[in-house]
């Protein structure tokens, strides 16, 4: 194997770890539209607070990286909990443009409020973790259980929906909101349980992506819009679709990234996810009319 094919293997591989960690942050974003029909524009800062309490549970506190990691996924479980249920219930009834800039209000706020309790400077929990070598390859150990983790979140995540009662009452909600009440499922409280699961979700990528990145206020934005075009690539509630296009959308940028540069990586990514846009406008998996 020659230097050119070593190092596309590579990034191929490093494709599908980022294609996981993507697919673990669009299932969060999907499941919440699916359910309750509202896109959260701010869920990528919502993983950015959930980094900042590892942190300063870890680093600040001195508290064990276990305990910090179990507080971060709680604390964006009960923040998605009470941010539908202060925020998006009372706008539930509104037009969709008005759900969404009420959720674009929240990103501003959740950004103000890390930059003026941490400040600008990127922060880092200090965590070093080996590199993995297999034959001539060398890969990211941190990436490597990045990837694990997350396939087993999406794995438990489609245990829980398909073989729970409350996973039942999602997805039946998501099917038809009207008749759930006629069968004494209460629509407010599946919202809720949803919002807490989409948060958790949001939280535990915060925990795989703490090992991998400093924290600063806008990392938000470097994984949001991406999170978005993923979900919008996938078909907006579709789960499966998302999971798909994550790794499509990954790859186009860490093979794209290799053969040209990591800037070009993500604009044939873009451009792929326009010409998909065109062609199939509700999603990747959708059939043509």
């Amino acid at each position: 194997m020659d230097f050119f094919d070593i190092f596309l293997v590579e990034a191929i591989v490093n494709g599908l770890l980022l294609g996981g960690l993507l697919a673990l942050l669009s299932l969060g974003l999907n499941l919440i539209f699916g359910v309750i029909d509202v896109v959260w524009i701010c869920y990528a800062e919502m993983m950015m607070i959930g980094m900042y309490v590892i942190y300063w549970s870890f680093s600040v506190m001195g508290w064990p990286l276990y305990i910090a990691i179990i507080l971060g996924v709680i604390t964006v479980a009960l923040l998605g909990a009470l941010m539908h249920w202060f925020i998006l219930r009372p706008v539930l009834s509104a037009a969709p443009i008005n759900q969404l800039l009420v959720t674009g209000g929240v990103l501003f706020f959740l950004q103000a409020v890390a930059t003026v309790a941490f400040g600008i400077d990127f922060k880092n929990i200090g965590v070093r973790l080996p590199s993995l070598i297999v034959g001539d390859i060398s890969l990211s150990m941190a990436r490597l259980i990045a990837f694990v983790v997350a396939m087993i979140a999406i794995a438990a995540t489609y245990f829980f929906l398909n073989r729970t009662y409350a996973g039942t009452a999602i997805r039946a909600i998501s099917q038809d909101r009207a008749i759930m009440p006629l069968m004494g499922v209460s629509p407010g409280k599946i919202y809720l349980l949803t919002s807490a699961v989409g948060g958790g979700l949001a939280g535990l990528a915060a925990c795989l992506l703490v090992l991998q990145y400093d924290i600063h206020p806008a990392i938000g934005l470097s994984f949001g819009p991406i999170i978005f075009l993923v979900c919008v690539m996938g078909g907006l509630g579709n789960l499966v679709g998302g999971f798909v296009a994550a790794f499509i959308f990954a790859q186009f940028i860490s093979v794209g990234g290799f053969v040209l540069a990591i800037e070009w990586g993500y604009v044939l990514a873009f451009v792929f996810f326009i010409v998909m846009m065109f062609l199939r406008p509700e999603g990747i998996l959708s059939r043509r009319r």
